[in-house]
């Protein structure tokens, strides 16, 4: 369908004579653990099947992190091969912002203990939380530094290790999740559109609906909270699963909107790969082509902040993003939260 709308995309931050520097992803990296855990290996740990599995969610396998391995280290792999790909030095980053739920510890951030493995001394660094939409809203952040001309070249990473908090008694929810890392590189780019407009929502009042109880200060770590299990993902699925397709579909649409473009128009759609059977209702609400969304979650599950900058790189590797390309990223996550970025490639 075409709607009416334009041909090419409208860019609303440089609209009105706006002043602010346009935006580009100028390199993109990503790194999973080495180790496979198949849903042939979790019907051992757990009352499940491969077929019950891959049913209702669509996941075949996930990456698990060694003991010794950490977000941060997952984080600095995934950094330094996007700024590999960007032609950029560690000593030309000049913040780094880093998404996750899983940070190596509450404090310091992860972001500075990335900072540090990566070798990037003049870097700002700083977490950000937003659950699985934490990417989009960093990279949001991330565009605002390079739009005021505060920074020249800003890191943006979503990086977890999911299975620090997974419950491996509770089939519902160990399923479903793995560890992985994502990163792009921020700079302007002359003649570039870049990131045409982000949409971020959030609604606190539904916040129980997908969280870790246990570790704040509302729960502090105790014996009582261990045995209870506090400290580990707790997830009401069927209503998570309602909220996301509405809230996905919502931002999606509103991107399209500000830039006077149709779905028709979107060469690559990256949905948050959590469950094939909400990708596949925001496919639907959105009427794209199956074509037309990139799916990786089979392999992975759900890495959260990670899921859809892994994806990311994996579309521009495997060729599906080519210059002028419009990419539409869309999130879901705890909070509740949720994003879209519209991007011209």
């Amino acid at each position: 369908m075409n709607s009416g709308k334009t041909s090419a995309p409208i860019n609303p931050r440089t609209r009105h004579g706006f002043q602010g520097r346009t935006c580009s992803i100028v390199g993109t990296g990503s790194y999973v653990p080495e180790k496979i855990l198949t849903n042939s290996d979790l019907e051992r740990l757990v009352d499940t099947s491969n077929d019950w599995i891959t049913t209702r969610t669509g996941i075949r396998e996930r990456r698990i992190a060694e003991p010794g391995q950490f977000t941060s280290d997952l984080g600095a792999k995934a950094a330094i091969k996007a700024m590999e790909k960007a032609g950029v030095t560690s000593e030309q980053v000049d913040l780094i912002i880093l998404a996750t739920i899983t940070p190596d510890m509450p404090f310091p951030a992860t972001a500075c203990l990335v900072q540090q493995k990566i070798g990037a001394r003049r870097a700002a660094a700083f977490d950000l939380e937003a659950a699985c939409s934490g990417f989009i809203y960093g990279l949001e952040i991330g565009h605002q530094f390079i739009m005021s001309h505060t920074y020249e070249t800003v890191l943006v990473i979503g990086a977890e290790k999911l299975t620090s908090i997974v419950n491996w008694k509770d089939r519902n929810t160990c399923v479903l999740f793995g560890d992985g890392a994502g990163a792009v590189v921020l700079q302007h780019r002359h003649g570039a559109n870049g990131i045409l407009t982000t949409c971020m929502g959030a609604d606190g009042g539904k916040a129980d609906l997908l969280s870790m109880p246990g570790g704040g200060s509302r729960h502090p770590a105790t014996p009582e909270s261990v045995a209870a299990d506090l400290h580990y993902l707790r997830m009401d699925g069927k209503e998570t699963f309602k909220n996301a397709v509405n809230a996905m579909c919502l931002a999606a649409k509103e991107c399209l909107y500000r830039c006077h473009l149709d779905v028709s128009q979107i060469k690559c759609i990256i949905p948050h790969q959590a469950n094939h059977r909400i990708v596949e209702a925001v496919r639907e609400r959105l009427e794209a082509k199956p074509e037309q969304v990139f799916i990786n979650l089979d392999r992975y599950g759900n890495t959260s902040a990670a899921s859809v900058a892994i994806a990311l790189n994996e579309a521009a590797e495997a060729g599906r993003l080519q210059p002028g390309d419009l990419v539409l990223l869309v999130v879901f996550g705890a909070g509740l939260t949720w994003g879209a970025a519209l991007i011209q490639w």
